[in-house]
């Protein structure tokens, strides 16, 4: 049997446990070590999400730059942001 492949969990997965966490901590219910546990945890998730942003970050980054490799900025039109432009 091959070993299993272990993946990082989304940005939204762990943006989900972070918030599950946060509701734990707001309830203050939990006992002082266990909420330290809990924190700490939080902590973490929040270090992920901020790599994971990073990362996302520089590859963005990489593929707004021209063709002489200048970052050049772009402007960002969402999806169904209502300027399609027929007025």
């Amino acid at each position: 049997m091959p070993p299993k492949i272990m993946t990082e969990p989304s940005f939204e997965e762990n943006l989900q446990k972070l918030e599950a966490i946060l509701q734990e901590l707001e309830h203050g219910n939990l006992p002082l070590e266990a909420a330290l546990a809990k924190f700490e945890a939080g902590m973490e998730l929040i270090r992920r999400c901020n790599a994971q942003l990073d990362a996302v970050d520089r590859r963005v980054a990489i593929l707004l730059r021209d063709a002489d490799g200048k970052l050049t900025p772009q402007p960002f039109e969402a999806a169904g942001d209502g300027n399609d432009g027929q007025g």
